[in-house]
C-alpha cells in the first residue's frame, strides 16, 4: 500500500472512534458542566449532612444547622444545653442517657437530645441558656423551662405531663401591670417588686428569665412576694408618675410607697434580696449585753430606736422610716426599760451614737430624736444620716461609696488598725486629727490604711514620700490635694487645711506626659495642659474624652479625624481629644460618666462646657453641634 494511501485510512479511523464517542454521551449534556454538577451533587451531600441528627449513647446531637428542621413536626422534645467542660453536665450524662433510653419506649417516643451551647452559640442564645446544663421542654416549638431535680423519675414525669394533648403553660407569675390596676395591686401588697421595662430593650429581654424564675420561687414562699411588670412604653403616665428614666428600672413597692431596688438581678439574687427585704427593717434588742457588746466592737453608726411596745404610735412611725434607711444602716430597736435607762433615753426617742472606739471629748456621745406620732419619716431619716459619721472615722474599701462619698474630704493614710495589738498607735494619730476636725466641721475627716487604698495614695505622689503618715484633701470634680511630705502632727495638718480652705494649695494632676509632636489634626490633650489648651478663654474646643479599650471610641476615631480636618481652617477652633483613664480632668464641669464623652468648651465661657448628647456620632451629626455652639463658627459666618 502506497504511504499516502495509509495516512487516509488511519485518519478516517481516527474520526470513526471520535464519531462513537460523541454519540455515546447524551446529546443534551454540556461538557463543560460536568464539573459543577459534581460540584452541586456534594454540595447537596454536606447540606444532607448538616440535616442529619446523630445520635450518643440513646441522645439525638442538634446543632444550629438541624435544630429546626428536626423540631419542627414534633409534639415534644426534651433539650439538654450543655458544656463539654462542665462538670455537673458530666455527671448529668448517665442520668440523661438513662432518661432517653425511658422516653424512647413512650408510646409514641419522646425525642431526647442534647445542645453544646458552647458550639451552637444561635440556638443557646435563642434559648437564653445562661448556665450549664439547662432543661427545657420544648412542646409545639414553645420552650417550657424544667425547673425540678435533675433526676430520672422527676423529669420523665414532667416530660410525660407537658406531653398530654390537654397540657398549657402555666400562667405566668409576673403580674402585668397598667395604669387601670396598678394602684389597687400595688397599694394592697405588705411589698412587691416592680419592674418597668422597653419590649425592645436588651437589658431587659435578658433580666426576663430571671425575673420570671424569682417571681414563681417567691409566689411558693409564705407569705408570697409578687413580682410585677410594667411596659414603661405603653404605660406613660406610670413611667412619668415614677421617674422612670431607663430601662429597666426596678422599684420595692410597701403598700403604695415606692422604694429603690439595689439588689441583683439574677433570680437567686433578686429572691434573697427580697426575702431580706420582706423582713421587718429593725431588729429587736431584747438584752442590754447585746447592746454592749456592739458599743465595744462595732465598726458603724449604732441607730437604736427606744418604744414601750409594738403598738407605740411613735415605734411605727419609725418603722416608716426605717424601710428607707435599710439599705445602709443596721438599724434597731428595744422594749427593754433596762436598754432605755444604759441609752439614757426616753421610750419614743431615737439614739443615734457611736461605737466606743470613735466617741471622743470633741463630740456627742450620743444624739437623740424624740418621736412624736406627728414626726415625718424625713425627719426621721434627715436625723439619722446628720449623726451617721464620728468627728473622725475609719474610711474603708467597703464603706468609702455609702459613708465618704460627701466632699471634700480630709484623709490621713497611715498602718490603721483597731485590733487589740495595734489600737494603742491607731488611736495616737487619729487623735491628731481629732484635734484639727473640731475646729472644721464643714468637711469630713477619716483615717484610712494606706494598704487599703495604695492606687489613690499612688496617684497623689505620696506612695514614696518616706513619711510613716500622710495626708491629702479629696475635692469635688474630682480634684485631689496632697499635704507636702514632713513629720505629721496636728499643726501640720491644721496649716493644710487652711491653706485649702484659702485656696491656696494646688491640685495634684495625675497626666501622661505633654506629647512632643502634636501637630496632627486631632490635638492630644493631657493632664499638665488641660488648662493651656481646652481652657483657652480665645477658642472653642470640642474634647473628647476616651477610653483607650474602648470599641465605641475606636469606632469613632476615624469620623473624629475627619471633623478635624474639615474645620482644619477655622483658628478659632481646636478639636482635641484626651485618655480619661491616664489622665485627671481637673474642672468639675466637665464629668466624664461613660466613654466617648464629647463637650464642646464655649469661647468666652468655659465654665459651662456644652455636652454632646445628639445621638448618633456621625459626621453630620458632630458638624450640627459645632454649627449650632461653637462661637467662633457663628463669627465666621457673620463675617462671611
Amino acid at each position: 500500500m502506497k504511504p499516502r494511501k495509509a495516512c487516509l485510512l488511519l485518519l478516517l479511523l481516527a474520526l470513526t472512534q471520535l464519531l462513537a464517542a460523541t454519540n455515546a454521551r447524551d446529546p443534551d449534556e454540556d461538557p463543560s458542566k460536568e464539573d459543577t454538577v459534581e460540584e452541586d451533587e456534594e454540595d447537596e451531600d454536606e447540606e444532607e449532612d448538616d440535616l442529619e441528627v446523630s445520635e450518643e449513647n440513646g441522645v439525638l446531637v442538634l446543632k444550629d444547622s438541624n435544630f429546626d428542621t428536626f423540631v419542627a413536626d414534633k409534639d415534644t422534645v426534651l433539650l439538654e444545653f450543655y458544656a463539654p467542660w462542665c462538670g455537673h453536665c458530666k455527671q448529668f450524662a448517665p442520668e440523661y442517657e438513662k432518661i432517653a433510653s425511658t422516653l424512647k419506649e413512650h408510646e409514641p417516643p419522646i425525642p431526647v437530645a442534647k445542645i453544646d451551647a458552647t458550639a451552637e452559640t444561635s440556638l443557646a442564645s435563642r434559648f437564653d441558656v445562661s448556665g450549664y446544663p439547662t432543661i427545657k421542654i420544648l412542646k409545639k416549638g414553645q420552650a417550657v423551662d424544667y425547673e425540678g431535680a435533675r433526676s430520672h423519675e422527676e423529669i420523665v414525669a414532667k416530660v410525660k405531663e407537658v406531653f398530654q394533648p390537654n397540657w398549657t403553660p402555666p400562667p405566668e407569675a409576673t403580674l402585668v401591670l397598667t395604669k387601670d390596676n396598678f394602684d389597687e395591686v400595688v397599694n394592697a401588697a405588705d411589698i412587691m417588686l416592680v419592674e418597668f421595662y422597653a419590649p425592645w430593650c436588651g437589658h431587659c429581654k435578658k433580666l426576663a428569665p430571671e425575673y420570671e424564675k424569682a417571681a414563681k420561687e417567691l409566689s411558693k414562699r409564705s407569705p408570697a412576694i409578687p413580682l410585677a411588670k410594667v411596659d414603661a412604653t405603653a404605660e406613660t403616665e406610670l413611667a412619668t408618675r415614677f421617674e422612670v428614666s431607663g430601662y429597666p428600672t426596678l422599684k420595692i413597692f410597701r403598700r403604695g410607697k415606692p422604694f429603690e431596688y439595689n439588689g441583683p438581678r439574677e433570680k437567686y439574687g433578686i429572691v434573697d434580696y427580697m426575702l431580706e427585704q420582706s423582713g421587718p427593717p429593725s431588729k429587736e434588742v431584747a438584752g442590754l449585753k447585746q447592746v454592749q457588746e456592739t458599743l465595744k466592737d462595732g465598726d458603724d453608726v449604732i441607730v437604736i430606736g427606744v418604744f414601750r411596745g409594738d403598738s407605740d404610735p411613735a415605734y411605727q412611725r419609725y418603722l416608716d422610716a426605717a424601710n428607707s434607711l435599710r439599705e445602709d444602716y443596721k438599724l434597731q430597736h428595744t422594749f427593754s426599760t433596762e436598754v432605755a435607762r444604759f441609752l439614757k433615753a426616753a421610750p419614743g426617742q431615737l439614739v443615734v451614737t457611736q461605737p466606743e472606739k470613735f466617741q471622743s471629748k470633741f463630740e456627742s456621745r450620743s444624739h437623740l430624736l424624740d418621736i412624736q406620732a406627728s414626726t415625718e419619716p424625713a425627719a426621721i431619716r434627715e436625723h439619722v444620716q446628720q449623726h451617721t459619721l464620728p468627728l473622725v472615722g475609719h474610711r474603708k474599701p467597703a464603706n468609702d461609696n455609702k459613708r465618704y462619698a460627701r466632699r471634700p474630704l480630709v484623709v490621713v493614710y497611715y498602718s490603721v488598725d483597731f485590733s487589740f495589738d495595734y489600737r494603742v498607735a491607731t488611736q495616737f494619730w487619729r487623735h491628731k486629727v481629732l484635734e484639727v476636725a473640731k475646729d472644721f466641721p464643714e468637711y469630713t475627716f477619716a483615717v484610712a490604711d494606706e494598704d487599703d487604698f495604695a492606687s489613690e495614695v499612688r496617684d497623689l505622689g505620696l506612695s514614696e514620700s518616706g513619711e510613716d503618715v500622710n495626708a491629702a484633701i479629696l475635692d469635688e470634680g474630682g480634684r485631689r490635694f496632697a499635704m507636702e511630705p514632713d513629720d505629721f502632727d496636728a499643726n501640720a495638718l491644721r496649716d493644710f487645711v487652711t491653706a485649702f480652705k484659702k485656696g491656696k494649695l494646688q491640685p495634684v494632676i495625675k497626666s501622661q506626659p505633654v506629647p512632643k509632636n502634636n501637630k496632627g489634626p486631632v490635638k492630644v490633650v493631657v493632664g499638665k495642659t488641660f488648662d493651656a489648651v481646652v481652657m483657652d478663654a480665645k477658642k472653642d474646643v470640642l474634647i473628647e474624652f476616651y477610653a483607650p479599650w474602648c470599641g465605641h471610641c475606636k469606632q469613632l476615631e476615624p469620623v473624629y479625624t475627619e471633623l478635624a480636618k474639615k474645620y482644619k481652617a477655622h483658628k478659632g477652633l481646636v478639636i482635641a481629644k484626651m485618655d480619661a483613664t491616664a489622665n485627671d480632668v481637673p474642672h468639675p464641669g466637665y464629668k466624664v460618666e461613660g466613654f466617648p464623652t464629647i463637650y464642646l468648651a464655649p469661647r468666652g465661657d468655659k465654665e459651662h462646657p456644652v455636652k454632646f448628647e445628639e445621638g448618633g456620632r456621625d459626621l453630620e451629626q458632630l458638624s450640627k453641634f459645632l454649627e449650632e455652639h461653637a462661637r467662633s463658627l457663628g463669627r465666621t459666618r457673620e463675617e462671611l
